[in-house]
C-alpha cells in the first residue's frame, strides 16, 4: 500500500487535510494510517454529529502528519535515513520547547508539547 496525504471530509461539512492514508491502487482500499487514527477520531469527536463548514490542517495538530508533509515538501518520501533524522531533528526541538515551557511554567503549553511528544513515539511507521 501507498501512502499519501489526503483530504478527509467529515459529515460533508468538514475538510480535513493532510491526512496520512494508505491506499491500495489494486483493490481500491485505503485505510487511515494507524499513528494519526485516535487523534483524527479525537478530533472528529470535538465537531460533533452537526459540525459548521470548516477546514483544518491535520498537520498543525499531529506530529506525523507535520513530519510527513515536512519529508514531502523535502522530497525524502524514499530517503528513509534522511527522514530519521527529521524525526530526531523534531523530536530534539520538541525538549528543548518543553523545557521551556516548564521555565515559564506554562502548563497548557507543557501539556501540548507532552501530546506532541507522545504523538511522535507512536513508531510503527518505522518498523
Amino acid at each position: 500500500m501507498k501512502m499519501k496525504l489526503r483530504t478527509v471530509i467529515y459529515s460533508g461539512k468538514v475538510e480535513i487535510d493532510n491526512v496520512p492514508i494508505f491506499s491500495c491502487t489494486t483493490c481500491n482500499r485505503s485505510e487511515v494510517f494507524p499513528e494519526v487514527k485516535p487523534d483524527l477520531t479525537g478530533l472528529i469527536a470535538q465537531l460533533g454529529a452537526q459540525p459548521n463548514k470548516q477546514t483544518f490542517l491535520f498537520n498543525e495538530c499531529n506530529e506525523w502528519a507535520n513530519l510527513l508533509v515536512e519529508a514531502k515538501a523535502e522530497k525524502l518520501q524514499t530517503d528513509q535515513s534522511a527522514f530519521e533524522r527529521l524525526i530526531e531533528q523534531r523530536i530534539n526541538k520538541l525538549l528543548d520547547l518543553y523545557l521551556l515551557a516548564q521555565t515559564l511554567n506554562d502548563e497548557a503549553w507543557i501539556a501540548d508539547l507532552k501530546k506532541r511528544l507522545e504523538q511522535i513515539s507512536r513508531r510503527t511507521l518505522l518498523t
